[in-house]
């Protein structure tokens, strides 16, 4: 999947970080409803919050590699992957259920370890 070289910024508490979009209609329909801000929840290493956006999955992937960016449409949610979830098995990252894939942190995405659950998270443009 191409980058668009399209970037946000992730603020989360004391965290923030830059990721990249890539080439995805989710990518872009998450570009354009920028700037989003919400709560986090944590499941596992995964960071999710609900964003104002109810899209369909687009190949959707059952397994992502840390630091991916996903959209799950079970929760309209805006996903940040960073290590092993409850139902990973081994080291895989393993979403609850599908989700869409549509950018990815730039750099160490384990900073998020630091993110506690009720924090809020502001995604907005880099441009």
């Amino acid at each position: 999947m191409a980058n668009t070289g399209k970037k946000i910024r992730i603020t989360a508490g004391a965290i923030e970080t830059e990721a990249e979009l890539n080439d995805t209609r989710t990518a872009q329909a998450i570009w354009e409803a920028l700037p989003v801000k919400g709560r986090v929840n944590l499941w596992g290493n995964e960071i999710y919050f609900s964003i104002p956006l109810s899209l369909d999955l687009e190949a959707g992937q059952e397994v992502v590699n840390i630091g991916d960016l996903g959209y799950w449409p079970d929760g309209n949610a805006f996903c940040i992957f960073f290590g092993p979830t409850p139902v990973s098995q081994g080291d895989e990252i393993r979403p609850a259920s599908p989700v869409t894939v549509f950018g990815k942190v730039i750099g160490d995405a384990t900073v998020f370890k630091r993110v506690a659950t009720g924090t809020k998270i502001t995604i907005r443009s880099q441009e």
